[in-house]
């Protein structure tokens, strides 16, 4: 059990430390590709992505005993999304604003802090999303990637920064949330911003050691009067119309990096289209290559090699960033070298990583945008009103996709590959926009379409489940249904289990052959985290973050409100289970959904209707209606909105940039003066219908 007072005595002992010479953990491809190592030393615990574990101390027979062994109470985070890594009995991790900790493995006793100052670069913060999925690690260092734009190296023994690369250029609306992938001797990052402004995809590798650039390959084409990078960007362009480059394009890469180290080749998952709305961005469509595809490169080169494209001409924001695990699978009678994918647009790929060629594709959910993908071009065959000819149409999936980007895994003694499948629709509309003169304005956002998310398309109603699917026989071997909409990622081990936690806060156990659940414990709040599994001197641990997060915690509104995790109630952990565990985690207060204040101020509802275009940026964090979904204060509650002069000192001078807030000293005082009304009118509709209710 270790409290925040021992995190702190252990920040004197890092200048002490700084000069210690730091030993090679021997993390290179081959300990990376190593399927027999009890610990967990890259994202996917092994450079296949399967996040599978060989441990079976803890099985389907022994996992009744699991209990919390230690854990660490992180007072001043928040969102906590990501994978820890476990190397030499040491438990590397990374909280909010980008600040990585490592700990040991076996009691949770605090090592090292380093902090990365991201407080600094507020000017840079295009979006308060500080969570991050992860770090990375090689030889003897850890690799950090922050909001900011930055990838820096980290002495894995002190917490010492060896090196910083600035990857983004600063003026750009570019953010890093997504792990770096480390690979002979490079780091790969990509980058998120698709939503906030003109974007243009890329992904850039360093030099591990030194951090100077290697390569970059840049994923959608530019503007052809510029030239083009490669050959790849002059194939590219030619299914592209119009003036594309003038709104970016997309394709932004953030997630979903795997090195086939047998093949000597790098598999990248790219994004969607920017603007999401591909009317706007290339008028007479196009397939828009690079966009929703898996591209594979020369890892030393960063040459393209092929591609498979999930969605051509993508119009939805159905990215491919999604894990891309790599299996070897007999399929009709023949032993295949495999890609498992499960994009956002609802269908399951199996494909020849060789050359990209499709072996199978069917959908794991409500599918309605395209009937089935031709086995035969390996395109999908769209529905007549997919692309919302008329303006408007209710689409499944929508833009949270069939799956995000919560972990999957695969498990090679069951067969079967377990990920949290989402079954909602969504209403797209873009009725009241102008396709020729439309431009992202950064109050608006870079959609270029409206809407909303609507129903579940099962009987059931249900809108998320764990899902257990065999990539063979391409149909689903069981499912679980889940709490809420967006459910974290899985672990799964060869003692026939399936680890995954949920969203109203228990953490399960699954038996992996049938999905019986075996095992579960409260921690008192929501869960956004996939789980890992290592073992030190013959011991087995089971650990995960605990800290409500991602996306649908910021964007959610009272859907996911409901749940109680307001901002600042309750204990983010770094949590370890074991079967001799005796801990006991602390006690977590009660749900709480926020109420809005009851404040003297008079709405101007013409100022609110101003006030309620400002907050479309807003939303990306603070929620839609203003109805804050756990990630940031519910602003309705705020003492800050109805005092301008308080107001601007958060939303344009940074006051409170260390606590994740970006600054935005361009917004105009008649910006604000609307922001207040249109928060204060939300709060008073709140209040009377809490009135009306009896509330």
């Amino acid at each position: 059990m270790v409290r925040r007072s021992l995190l702190v005595l252990a920040l004197p002992l890092l200048a002490a430390c700084a000069g210690a010479e730091t030993p090679d953990t021997g993390i290179d491809d081959a300990a990376m590709a190593d399927e027999t190592r009890e610990d967990w030393v890259s994202y996917g615990r092994t450079s296949n992505e399967r996040r599978f574990s060989p441990l079976t101390q803890v099985d389907d027979a022994t996992v009744q005993g699991l209990s919390p062994d230690w854990y660490v109470v992180l007072p001043d985070d928040k969102g906590l999304v990501s994978t820890p890594l476990v190397v030499d009995d040491v438990l590397y991790f990374i909280g909010s604003m980008n600040i990585v900790r490592a700990v040991d493995a076996t009691s949770g006793e605090p090592i090292w802090t380093y902090d990365p100052r991201v407080r600094d670069y507020a000017d840079r913060m295009r979006v308060g999303w500080d969570h991050n999925r992860g770090i990375a690690f090689w030889g003897d260092k850890v690799y950090v990637a922050t909001w900011d734009g930055r990838l820096n190296a980290v002495d894995a023994d002190t917490g010492t920064e060896v090196w910083s690369a600035t990857t983004i250029d600063p003026s750009l609306p570019l953010y890093i949330t997504g792990a770096p992938k480390v690979f002979d001797g490079k780091v790969l990052v990509g980058n998120g911003g698709t939503e906030h402004g003109p974007a243009r995809g890329y992904v850039t590798a360093y030099d591990a050691e030194t951090g100077e650039q290697a390569w970059r390959f840049w994923i959608v084409p530019g503007n052809p009067a510029d030239g083009f990078e490669s050959d790849a960007m002059r194939m590219a362009a030619e299914t592209w119309t119009g003036e594309w480059w003038v709104h970016g394009g997309g394709g932004n890469a953030w997630h979903g990096f795997t090195y086939d180290e047998e093949l000597n080749q790098l598999y990248i998952g790219t994004g969607n289209g920017s603007p999401w709305n591909q009317k706007i961005r290339s008028p007479e469509g196009g397939d828009n290559l690079f966009l929703s595809s898996i591209v594979a490169l020369d890892p030393d080169t960063g040459e393209y090699l092929w591609h498979y494209q999930d969605t051509p001409g993508e119009t939805w924001d159905f990215n491919s960033n999604m894990d891309i695990v790599l299996a070897d699978l007999e399929i009709d009678g023949e032993q295949r070298k495999v890609i498992l994918h499960a994009p956002k647009n609802g269908f399951f790929y199996v494909l020849d990583r060789t050359d990209g060629s499709l072996i199978s594709a069917e959908p794991f959910t409500e599918v309605t945008w395209a009937s089935h993908v031709d086995p035969e071009t390996g395109r999908p065959v769209e529905n007549a009103d997919a692309r919302y000819p008329d303006g408007r149409t209710v689409i499944a999936p929508g833009p949270l996709g069939g799956h995000g980007w919560h972990a999957m895994s695969f498990n090679q003694e069951t067969g079967l590959a377990y990920f949290p499948g989402i079954h909602a629709s969504y209403v797209y509309d873009d009725t009241n926009i102008d396709h020729a003169t439309w431009r992202s304005e950064p109050w608006v956002g870079g959609l270029g379409v409206e809407g909303g998310f609507g129903a579940s398309l099962r009987e059931d109603n249900v809108f998320s489940t764990l899902q257990a699917w065999d990539p063979v026989r391409q149909e689903l071997a069981w499912e679980v249904p889940l709490p809420g909409v967006y459910s974290p990622g899985t672990l799964t081990t060869a003692g026939n289990l399936v680890f995954q936690g949920r969203l109203d806060g228990i953490f399960a156990a699954y038996r992996a052959d049938t999905g019986e659940e075996l095992w579960t414990h409260d921690v008192g709040l929501g869960i956004s985290a996939p789980p890992i599994t290592y073992a030190v001197d013959g011991k087995q641990y089971v650990a995960l973050l605990v800290g409500f997060g991602s996306v649908m915690a910021a964007v959610g509104g009272a859907g996911v409100a409901q749940y109680g995790w307001a901002y600042g109630e309750h204990d983010r952990m770094l949590v370890a289970f074991s079967l001799d565990g005796a801990a006991t985690l602390p006690p977590q207060p009660d749900p709480v959904v926020p109420i809005p204040r009851e404040e003297s101020f008079e709405v101007d509802a013409e100022l609110a209707a101003r006030g309620a275009q400002v907050y479309a940026k807003c939303s990306w964090c603070h929620g839609n209606g203003a109805i804050a979904a756990g990630m940031t204060p519910d602003l309705r509650s705020s003492r800050i909105i109805t005092s301008l002069e308080r107001f601007a000192g958060v939303v344009r001078d940074g006051e409170r940039a260390a606590e994740g807030m970006p600054m935005y000293p361009d917004i105009t005082l008649d910006d604000l003066v609307g922001l207040q009304h249109y928060i204060r009118e939300q709060a008073e509709l709140a209040l009377a219908a809490r009135r009306e209710a009896g509330g």
